[in-house]
């Protein structure tokens, strides 16, 4: 099996085929890059008017076909340039996953212009620091991010607003939407650098401040070419194996369970949607059940979210009485797959094989990919990185440790970003020579498949969310009653992980855990609040330096002891 995966390896990117890989300078960098890559994301939209008379986005009754998306995002852009946007300058778009984010989405990169995927779970106090960070000319908002902004209008810079959806009409100050869609005219012209910014996507940093990923068009296009060579890699392979030619794919149809504001549900599963003719279908929330009917109704092919979505749909009471037949695969990224749950995909679904993908935001989407026979062979494996990959486990000083041992997971290649917004020192820290330290500790085998070990940074990952502890610590001892906390991770069944902590109450004070929450809760979305929370004695476990050692207190409380 692994010989016959090497040779279709080989055949994809040979000079000439399809997965080529070249080497180019890239800000001063020598890295591999596909040689047959579209030029930007502008192209690849442009590419999708091909399949005018196919279905591509599903909100419940509402439908629009490619024509259909092709005539808004036309008006859409139009509109963005009457209002003065311009290439490079930034959109936010701020809503939960209705069809006019991708809408949106696609006319604002075609214009050149780049988009802001603000976090739609984001409160208030986070959204103003979003918006300051960035300073768009515009967002574009639902209802529910809109009243936020709103709220905070003085703290803001100067920007134009638009909403989608709104019952009761746009109150002062904010565009209707109708004026936008019914703005018309064709899809302007522009040129676009391959290297420039083409969205930027927040994640954690080491300060507990979000950080704006800048993501280029050449690493966002090389993911898209990346995710096509993970299936023709699959598919080839297989026809070595048996000998029999697979028909050629017809355009899937892939249901939206994760929020587009990551590269998951953007880059990951929209992009591939869109040039390969697909149907994306939305959810208003992730709901097992309703995943369920959908899968049914609208012959869902592709399910991707955070593993315990795959948990909940194969376990779901409906699951045996629902038809699933369509469903070719079935798996997960934002967080790996348990090897319990790769075996269970691949027996309670006959026609759907198990798959994931590694990586992360600040690589536009997969570093790696594993599915199918593999996947179930090495179920602990993340697969082998893509082939515009240059990969390194090191050692604290940096140096190369042998296949086999463990170390820092460093990555080079054409979808490493560009780095962070308006943050030079957090970029210098995070790549260096063209190398991103991924924060992972990870381990090669043989054949170059990625072991994913542990992870160096001190995050939590809830249900694919990065929640990062500094941040759950700043809002904690902003009450008055906490002399001392320290927050981590506790592995939950269902989300993989849950966020703990330990608090230290001021002598003489106190405070009732739910009374915590609800001071958190003022200051941090709730995915951010800790579910467990232990009030201790005396002080916390401290190094030598004096920083609380988290592993050590982790081990010694009981879950039965939390509140």
């Amino acid at each position: 099996m692994y010989e016959q995966h090497k040779e279709a390896w080989q055949e994809l990117t040979a000079p000439g085929a399809p997965f080529e890989v070249e080497e180019i300078d890239v800000r001063g960098v020598t890295i591999k890059s596909y040689a047959a890559a579209p030029g930007s994301l502008r192209d690849v939209w442009l590419a999708s008017a091909a399949f005018a008379e196919n279905d591509y986005l599903v909100y419940q009754e509402e439908r629009w076909t490619y024509a259909d998306a092709h005539r808004d995002v036309a008006s859409i852009a139009n509109w963005l340039i009457a209002e003065g946007v311009g290439p490079g300058d930034y959109v936010a778009i701020a809503m939960r996953n209705y069809p006019e984010w991708l809408l949106s989405y696609w006319a604002t990169l075609s214009i050149g212009a780049v988009v802001v995927g603000m976090n739609a779970w984001w409160i208030g106090p986070e959204m103003v620091y979003g918006l300051n960070d960035c300073a768009p000319k515009v967002v574009i908002c639902d209802e529910e991010r809109m009243h936020r902004i709103l709220e905070h209008r003085n703290e803001i810079p100067e920007l134009v607003i638009t909403s989608v959806r709104l019952p009761k009409g746009a109150p002062d100050g904010v565009v209707p939407w109708h004026t936008v869609i019914e703005f018309g005219g064709t899809l302007p012209d522009a040129t676009i650098d391959p290297d420039s910014d083409a969205c930027i996507f927040y994640t954690s940093g080491t300060t507990g401040a979000p950080k704006g990923a800048q993501l280029t068009h050449r690493g966002c296009v090389a993911n898209l070419m990346s995710l096509g060579f993970a299936a023709n890699l699959a598919r080839l392979t297989a026809e070595k194996r048996t000998g029999e030619v697979a028909p050629p794919a017809a355009p899937g149809a892939a249901l939206v369970t994760t929020p587009l504001f990551h590269v998951t549900a953007n880059n990951c599963v929209a992009h591939g949607a869109t040039l390969g003719g697909g149907k994306l279908v939305h959810m208003y929330r992730w709901d097992a059940g309703d995943a369920l009917r959908l899968i049914e109704q609208e012959r869902i092919t592709a399910m991707t979210g955070v593993p315990v979505m795959a948990r909940e749909v194969i376990s779901h009471p409906d699951f045996a009485s629902t038809d699933t037949s369509s469903l070719q695969s079935l798996g997960g990224g934002g967080a790996q797959l348990q090897p319990d749950l790769v075996a269970k995909i691949d027996e309670a679904t006959p026609t759907a094989r198990p798959n994931t993908g590694y990586g992360m935001t600040e690589t536009c989407g997969i570093i790696t990919s594993i599915s199918g026979d593999f996947f179930v062979d090495r179920p602990d494996s993340a697969g082998p990185a893509m082939p515009v990959y240059d990969i390194k486990c090191v050692d604290e000083q940096g140096n190369t440790v042998p296949d086999g041992e463990v170390g820092e997971l460093w990555v080079k290649g054409a979808q490493v970003i560009r780095g962070y917004l308006n943050q030079e020192d957090a970029t210098a820290e995070a790549i260096t020579d063209g190398w991103l330290h991924t924060g992972d500790i990870a381990r090669l085998d043989e054949d170059s498949f990625i072991y994913i070990v542990d992870r160096i940074k001190d995050m939590v990952l809830r249900g694919g969310e990065n929640v990062y502890c500094a941040e759950v610590e700043a809002a904690l001892f902003e009450h008055e009653s906490v002399v001392e906390c320290a927050v981590f991770s506790v592995p939950d069944d269902r989300l993989g992980e849950e966020v703990g902590a330990a608090v230290v109450l001021r002598e003489g004070h106190e405070l009732a855990a739910d009374s915590l929450r609800g001071h958190c809760a003022s200051l941090i979305s709730q995915h951010k609040i800790p579910r467990y929370i232990w009030f201790m004695e005396g002080e916390l476990p401290r190094n030598a330096s004096g920083k609380f050692v988290k592993g050590e207190l982790r081990d010694t409380l009981d879950l039965a002891d939390a509140v």
